[in-house]
Order: C-alpha cells, then sequence, then structure tokens
C-alpha cells in the first residue's frame, strides 16, 4: 500500500515557516556538531522525491526534498540535515575533495558525530553491527519471540501466574543484557522516537519516560521537534539503546500508555465521574505505581545477584547524539484522591502482550514480536 503523500498540503507561507524553522536548526546543529565550524549554507527546497537531500558545494547549498518535509516526522528531516550538513563539513573544512562522496573520511566524520552514513534511502533508527562485531543478528529475535510468548501467559486470569510471566519476561531480558555484555556481544546501537509530538510534556509522560530509562536498558531523552502543517515545535520522546532493547521499550511505552488510559477510563465510570478534571493526576499516579512495582522486581533481581551497572557504550554513542544535554526540573501532580487511585491501579498492572498492531502504532510503535510459528 502507497503512504499518503502530503506535499500538496505545503503552502507558501508553510514552506517560507519550513525554511525559516530548518535555517534555525542548522545553526543549532552547526554549533552542537561542528563547534560553529561551518559557514552557514543556503537551504532550499527540492522537487526531487529520489535525493532526500543534497549538498551542492559549487552553490554552497543544501537542497532537501518537500516530499521529505512533508510526509515524514522531524526527526527523520534532521537526520537528513546533519548527514548534509557531514558532506559541507568534509569539502569545506576537511578539503577532501578527492575521495568519494561517502568515502572514508565522510565515513570518519559520521562516526565520530553520530550521523547516519548511509549514502541512500530514508535514514534508518537503526545501525548495523559494528566492526568486528559477531554476528548474532537472530539471537536478538529470538530474545524477543521467547518474551512475547511469556507477555502472552501473562494474559492468565490467574493474576498469580499472570505476574509470574511478567517477572520472568523482564528478568530475561536482563540477563540477556548482563549475558551480552559480559560477552562483549552487543549488536550495535540505534536510536527511536515514540509518541506524538507535544507542545508540553505531562507528569505521565515524564514517569514513562524515567522508568523506561531506569528499568529497559535505553536511553532516554525529549527531543525538539517542527509540525509543519500546524507551524509549531514540540518535544518528542527519544530512545537510545540495542535493537531488541528498543522493541521492548517501544511496546512497553505503547502498552502503559494506553493502559492507563483505559484505567482512568474503567475508575470514572466505577466512581460515576462526568469530568477530565482529574484525568492527568490520574495517569501519573498510573505510571508511579508501576514504577514502584518494577523496583520491587529489581530489588528482587539484585537479591539473586542479577545487578545492572549500565552500558558504557550506550551511553558513547548517546553522548554522540546528543553532545549538549539540559536536564530540567519540573513539578508534579498534586497528591490528590485521584493520584493515590492511579497509584494502586499502576502497581496492580499487569504488563502483558494484549496491545492490537493498530494500537501499538498510534502509540508510536510496532507491537512486540509475536512468537514464531511453526
Amino acid at each position: 500500500m502507497l503512504e499518503p503523500d502530503d506535499t500538496h498540503r505545503l503552502t507558501t507561507e508553510l514552506e517560507t515557516a519550513l525554511l525559516r524553522e530548518l535555517r534555525a536548526s542548522y545553526h543549532d546543529l552547526n554549533a552542537a556538531y561542528f563547534k560553529r565550524g561551518l559557514r552557514p549554507a543556503e537551504i532550499k527546497l527540492s522537487d526531487n522525491a529520489r535525493r532526500l537531500g543534497q549538498w551542492e558545494p559549487e552553490r554552497r547549498c543544501i537542497e532537501m526534498a518537500r516530499s521529505l518535509l512533508a510526509n515524514k516526522p522531524w526527526g527523520v528531516v534532521i537526520e537528513v540535515l546533519k548527514h548534509e550538513m557531514a558532506h559541507q563539513y568534509v569539502h569545506e573544512i576537511l578539503g577532501r575533495t578527492d575521495e568519494p562522496a561517502h568515502g572514508p573520511a565522510f565515513r570518519e566524520v559520521c562516526d565520530r558525530l553520530g550521523i547516519d552514513a548511509r549514502a541512500a534511502g530514508m535514514p534508518h533508527s537503526v545501525d548495523g553491527a559494528g566492526a568486528g562485531a559477531v554476528d548474532h543478528r537472530q539471537e536478538p529475535l529470538k530474545i524477543l519471540e521467547r518474551v512475547s510468548q511469556l507477555l502472552a501467559l501473562a494474559q492468565s486470569s490467574n493474576v498469580h501466574e499472570a505476574q509470574v510471566a511478567t517477572s520472568l519476561a523482564q528478568k530475561l531480558m536482563l540477563k540477556y543484557n548482563l549475558d551480552s555484555a559480559a560477552l562483549g556481544t552487543r549488536h550495535g546501537y540505534h536510536f527511536r522516537h515514540l509518541g506524538v509530538p507535544s507542545g508540553r510534556i505531562i507528569e505521565s509522560e515524564r514517569l514513562l519516560s524515567v522508568l523506561l530509562g531506569e528499568h529497559f536498558f535505553v536511553e532516554v531523552i525529549w527531543v525538539p521537534v517542527y509540525r509543519p502543517f500546524e507551524n509549531k515545535r514540540g518535544q518528542v520522546l527519544e530512545i537510545c539503546g540495542t535493537l531488541p532493547n528498543l522493541e521492548m521499550a517501544t511496546y512497553v511505552h505503547a502498552f502503559l500508555s494506553a493502559a492507563a488510559e483505559r484505567l482512568w477510563t474503567e475508575h470514572k465510570r466505577a466512581h460515576g465521574i462526568t469530568s477530565n478534571r482529574d484525568r492527568r493526576t490520574y495517569l501519573a499516579g498510573v505510571m508511579e505505581g508501576f514504577r514502584e512495582k518494577l523496583e520491587a522486581e529489581t530489588k528482587k533481581h539484585r537479591e539473586h545477584g542479577l545487578v545492572w551497572v549500565g552500558d558504557a557504550d550506550l551511553e558513547a554513542y548517546y553522548r554522540k547524539r546528543h553532545p549538549h544535554i539540559r536536564h530540567t526540573r519540573t513539578a508534579g501532580q498534586r497528591r490528590t484522591e485521584a493520584h493515590g487511585a492511579g497509584r494502586n491501579a499502576g502497581r496492580r498492572l499487569v504488563l502483558h502482550r494484549g496491545i492490537s498492531g493498530e494500537s501499538a502504532a498510534r502509540q508510536g510503535g510496532p507491537r512486540l514480536l509475536p512468537p514464531r510459528r511453526s
């Protein structure tokens, strides 16, 4: 099925705003990645859909495809822009004009700065295995299939059986990461954007991002994005990690986002509540309660000698992608009766394989891989 093409929706006013945003992004990327070493280039829009972006040294111009800007998330647009700026850096700063466009100098710059160096097609949120890595491409799939099978068992109506299955799934992911780190068989690092870009991050979303970073072996950060058809800026959650950890974290994000809304609807019905005044407070309570549940599981794992101390290589990858990280503090929701009710519901919530593909897609990512069919 062909994806819808929204290029026709780009009015003159929207294109003007887009160019302004691209120039601002160029300025920010120049400062963050290239230490303001690039002399500002002209940025133009192109109707050539076969090239997402192109650095033209003769005109000192970066062209960005209208189809890219109209149809792809802003995170993809920024990856393409960084790619073309890396070409400019190699040409104008390093003076390496005798090499192929995607030659050694270009690849070295991209590797050092955490930029996607692939020559053709849409930038992906995945990288290949690093140089010298052992090819274990099937192992992550096997892990996800086993986790998916356990989460299917967690749909049991027996609360104890469901909780045991979920706990085993979490333990399996922990052991997989501990073993991979000990054996040096990490499979490269990738990134993914989750959810819908928003102008304001509510507390439940922030708590969800925190628990993903604490318990699902990914680094998390809220990154700025631009919504071209609304001419508005916003933020979206980015996670970085190995492919199986990204898949798991994406699933958990989708599951908890949907489950929290479902629990709020059930809470309203049970208590005869007609307004959504306490919705955000309740959702924050759900995330806090589920986070406490995860912390209790982590404590049990530690008592059995399964201690995760982090991944230095993932931290390095994360820092390459985000050389300037700013931490902020935000005020939480009032600890009302609604918050307490949500917290109790979160503590009782069992992670299971219950999201449809459509629901998961709406929440920002694919569902967890299903068990392999015989």
